[in-house]
């Protein structure tokens, strides 16, 4: 018989079918929050992974870098994902730290990486983890990877103050596997997959608002921008998918979805 903690898997599997289209970041938003109450974690993070020209021969990291991040908590003093961009602007610059090397390992594969799991003790008494995550409350991180194509991939990572058991990590790994159409979703909305380049935040608002009955009056009136810069929004996002309408959007969507 099925544990509980998988039957709450598939009862969250089944609330997030029921959001629409252009609510991926209240869905993602939905699915960490769930996840974290499962295993006790403070805080949670969903990252977009991408790779760019293949990479230098001397690039530990291979040319992969986060090109989009959403988190669940702010952690102050920064405010929405500002303490992660922190941690990214050193991936950025190739100032590599071991955990950095993590998600490198097995690239490509469906896979976990943990701090605690995976790097050595000595790690755990470096100023990167101190400055961090141990000044913040994070003793322990674990990250579930979900390749979509060879150059782009879904990451969700979720911070406790203690290490992670084993049976936790194994609970993220059925609950994010299982869902790939919304990993692919969480990409494509913001233009990591099926589109010619990452869309703005602007194109993203806007994007998510197309997926829903708006006109581009109501956009341009949710958004608070201009009639006309949300036609030109609208106009960069169909060229950056490669459609022509509203209507050719949301057949890609749902294509990504089966």
């Amino acid at each position: 018989m099925m544990g509980e903690a998988q039957e709450r898997v598939l009862t969250l599997w089944d609330e997030l079918a029921d959001f629409e289209a252009g609510q991926c970041e209240q869905a993602a938003a939905h699915v960490m929050g769930a996840l974290c109450a499962q295993t006790g974690a403070w805080n949670a993070t969903w990252a977009g992974a991408v790779r760019v020209g293949g990479g230098a021969a001397d690039d530990p990291l291979r040319g992969w870098r986060v090109a989009a991040v959403q988190a669940l908590k702010p952690v102050p003093p920064h405010a929405d994902e500002g303490h992660f961009r922190e941690i990214l602007k050193e991936w950025d610059r190739r100032a590599i730290d071991p955990s950095f090397l993590l998600p490198m390992k097995d690239v490509g594969a469906f896979r976990t990486y943990a701090f605690r799991r995976d790097l050595p003790a000595g790690w755990f008494e470096t100023a990167f983890f101190r400055r961090h995550y141990e000044a913040v409350g994070t003793g322990d991180a674990v990250f579930v990877a979900v390749p979509l194509n060879q150059d782009c991939e879904s990451h969700f990572g979720f911070y406790a103050a203690r290490p992670f058991t084993a049976g936790e990590i194994a609970l993220l790994a059925f609950a994010l596997r299982g869902i790939k159409w919304f990993h692919r979703h969480l990409m494509m909305s913001n233009g990591l997959l099926a589109a010619s380049a990452p869309l703005t935040p602007a194109e993203r608002r806007v994007l998510h608002l197309l997926l829903t009955k708006a006109s581009e009056k109501e956009i341009a009136r949710q958004v608070e921008i201009a009639t006309s810069t949300a036609h030109q929004h609208v106009t960069n996002v169909f060229r950056k998918f490669g459609v022509r309408s509203r209507a050719e959007l949301m057949s890609l969507w749902l294509r990504s979805a089966g």
